[in-house]
């Protein structure tokens, strides 16, 4: 429980994930994601995320989701943990983030 604590409170590098090739999960619907997108992001609207996770193959890959404003991201982020996912991060909203990982 502390680790969960201690992960809300400390920043993310999110330019240091890409280092370790992070996947960047977009869960806009495919309307949003054609209108703008993070560049090598991918499309999986967060109502599909669990069939598409066969595609997602390792675990302990570092894996951002985000959105519009961080609410879907952060439902994906708990279905991609529930999963066993090791390394999710909630990247918020798109634009926001894509800053962020360059």
């Amino acid at each position: 429980m502390f680790d969960a604590i201690k992960n809300l409170f400390t920043p993310v590098d999110y330019s240091e994930l890409m280092k370790r090739k992070a996947i960047i999960i977009d869960v806009r619907s495919r309307g949003e994601f054609q209108s703008g997108h993070i560049e090598g992001s991918i499309n999986c609207p967060v109502d599909e995320l669990e069939k598409h996770l066969s595609k997602l193959k390792d675990k302990d890959q570092p894996i951002i989701t985000c959105c519009a404003s961080g609410m879907r991201s952060g439902m994906a982020k708990r279905t991609l943990v529930a999963k066993g996912y090791k390394e999710v991060y909630n990247g918020g909203g798109w634009s926001g983030l894509n800053g962020k990982v360059k």
